[in-house]
């Protein structure tokens, strides 16, 4: 039975999956990234988790999987196949894609995690049918892909969907990346849970603890809420205006609080909007699954165009 690997690599765990060339879903696995290890062990783990896999077509389904589809977070060079840096995993320009076809002899594409979860979410999920999206996904950090007919755009040098790093409160917070007022230092779900912990004087609490306490009406919480909000909608606008999209899709840890977010958030963006075509906002559909679906899309792919799409190689 023709099929693909499918496989996703977080800051501590690796998700897998089988899958075939109808999209059915052949085989799952999870293993640790075991970035304790260091980078090194990390991309030792990731070849042979792959190698397994492929050993495990071999042995159920009559041959070894014909692609692999791989996202990664951090930098990535899509069209070369390098993970060029991720803090998480303390690599610098790791050409996994080569790495990975010297092991198996199959072609393999390469993915940033957050894009190649919009990837999943534009073709089997919240966008799916929408001709343009913005995938949103606001989790420690924030990072986007824009979706154009049933692709997500890299950019030139592979940093396209960086929203986070739209800079909504000028000479406000420091950020890592050398900047001041940075969205993710306002709205993401690190940002949240350092405000309310703050705002508590428990260093335990966190942005879901945050967003119960403004669903039972809890003044400080719903301060500290709406910050984060009215710079979510700050961000927002600004991408709808370059970007034009026709969904946005917002996804990772902190859509998680639901209409806690989405009714103050659609109310926040609307009020901000002059020209513009508001787009329909909506929850991310396919949650943590979002990245390993995206990792075997990125491989199905590779079996069916002759070019190397930038994201899609």
């Amino acid at each position: 039975m023709r099929h693909v690997i499918a496989l996703d690599v977080g800051g501590t765990g690796m998700k897998a999956a089988l899958v075939g060339l109808d999209g059915g879903l052949l085989h799952q696995d999870r293993r640790a990234t075991g970035r304790d290890r260091g980078p090194e062990a990390v991309v030792d783990a990731i070849v042979g988790f792959a190698a397994d896999l492929y050993a495990h077509g071999e042995r159920h389904f009559g041959e070894g999987a014909a692609a692999v589809g791989l996202a990664v977070p951090g930098i990535v060079d899509e069209p070369n196949g390098v993970a060029v840096f991720s803090a998480n995993l303390g690599w610098r320009d790791v050409p996994l894609r080569a790495l990975l076809a010297d092991r198996l002899g199959i072609p393999v594409a390469l993915g940033h995690d957050v894009r190649t979860g919009g990837l999943a979410e534009g073709r089997l999920g919240a966008g799916k049918g929408a001709d343009r999206f913005f995938f949103v996904a606001l989790g420690t950090g924030i990072a986007g892909g824009f979706g154009l007919d049933g692709r997500v755009e890299p950019g030139a040098h592979g940093f396209a969907g960086e929203i986070g790093h739209i800079v909504v409160r000028p000479q406000g917070v420091p950020c890592p990346c050398g900047q001041y007022g940075c969205l993710e230092r306002y709205a993401s779900a690190a940002a949240v849970s350092e405000a309310w912990a703050k705002a508590t004087g428990d260093p335990d609490a966190d942005a879901a603890h945050c967003a119960r306490s403004v669903a039972s009406g809890d003044p400080n919480a719903v301060r500290v809420w709406e910050e984060a909000v009215d710079a979510l909608a700050d961000g927002l606008v600004t991408a709808l205006t370059l970007l034009d999209p026709r969904v946005l899709i917002i996804g990772g840890g902190l859509a998680e609080a639901g209409d806690v977010l989405f009714e103050p958030l659609r109310e926040a963006v609307r009020s901000r909007v002059t020209f513009q075509k508001p787009p329909t906002i909506v929850p991310a559909a396919l949650g943590d699954t979002a990245g390993c679906l995206g990792a075997g899309l990125l491989a199905q792919d590779l079996l069916t165009t002759t070019t190397t799409p930038e994201v899609m190689p």
